[in-house]
């Protein structure tokens, strides 16, 4: 990273939250060293992640998806490290978008290392994103175990473009402080690490959760997390909207707000919640 001033922005969706670095030629070359010191909350910015703003033609993971996508979020967690896919940070990348004055109230399309992923804006200030479809793993990776100080939970395996295991249990303080990544087995279910979501029921087709995520520790909300809860919460309770034809919708309440999830019977998961920019300024030069 050079000596110059760094400008950006700070944002959230659901308390999820996130420094936004515009990049829209795609010059700035953030170390995972870099994203780390922005995101660090006491000698940095303070973030759960970087989303940094990049034009998908000058992106060498976004060109695929230029024709249908002119943004590309490149997104990191908070020690540095690459992610396929976050759900708040897109509600929250479409917004600085839509505050930039580089797209207008209604859809666009987003690409992410998951996939492209289709965002409505809507006048009354909320964000859905089509997140895509849940995969539910099956085969010797199915049954999975979360443990937490010394007490462990059956979990669910689900893919929403990143690694979930969900795991219900009768109280979210049965998560403990969740400082450390809860232990998951097998190992081999998630090479690449996973998020770990605790789910307790509070009403007929409305759950609350708390997350560990990796690469960020406890965050206050996790979209792709909140997706793969309403999934397996479904499925928990005998609802399969492929099977039905109907779709299911649940409300996830995350200890920073509360998001809307449904599953379509065609597979596709959209997600509802705010997303809000906060405050925009530069690093002191010469800092990064």
């Amino acid at each position: 990273m050079s000596t110059e001033q760094l400008h950006f922005l700070k944002g959230h969706g659901t308390e999820n939250d996130f420094v936004i670095v515009p990049d829209p030629a795609g010059l700035i070359d953030l170390s995972a060293a870099d994203v780390a010191r922005l995101c660090d909350r006491r000698a940095g910015v303070g973030a759960d992640g970087l989303l940094r703003v990049v034009r998908s033609d000058a992106h060498p993971e976004g060109r695929r998806m230029a024709a249908g996508a002119e943004w590309f979020m490149d997104y990191r967690n908070a020690d540095g490290s690459l992610a396929e896919m976050c759900g708040n940070g897109v509600r929250v990348f479409a917004r600085y978008l839509q505050r930039a004055g580089l797209v207008e109230t209604g859809d666009l399309a987003v690409g992410t290392r998951a996939g492209m992923r289709r965002v409505h804006l809507a006048k009354d200030g909320d964000v859905t994103v089509a997140m895509g479809r849940a995969v539910l793993a099956e085969g010797p990776d199915t049954d999975v175990t979360v443990a937490v100080g010394g007490r462990s939970w059956p979990a669910r395996n689900v893919g929403m473009g990143n690694p979930h295991a969900v795991a219900f249990v009768a109280d979210l303080a049965d998560a403990g402080r969740l400082y450390e990544p809860p232990e998951v087995t097998p190992a081999s279910a998630y090479p690449a690490g996973v998020n770990v979501e605790f789910v307790a029921d509070r009403g007929p087709r409305h759950v609350a959760m708390r997350v560990h995520e990796r690469g960020s520790g406890e965050t206050r909300s996790c979209g792709t997390g909140a997706c793969a809860v309403a999934v397996a919460t479904a499925r928990r309770d005998g609802a399969d909207p492929a099977a039905t034809g109907r779709p299911e919708t649940y409300t996830v309440d995350v200890p920073g707000g509360r998001l809307v999830v449904t599953e379509h019977p065609d597979g596709e998961v959209e997600m509802t919640g705010p997303a809000v920019i906060v405050a925009e300024g530069d690093t002191a030069p010469g800092w990064l």
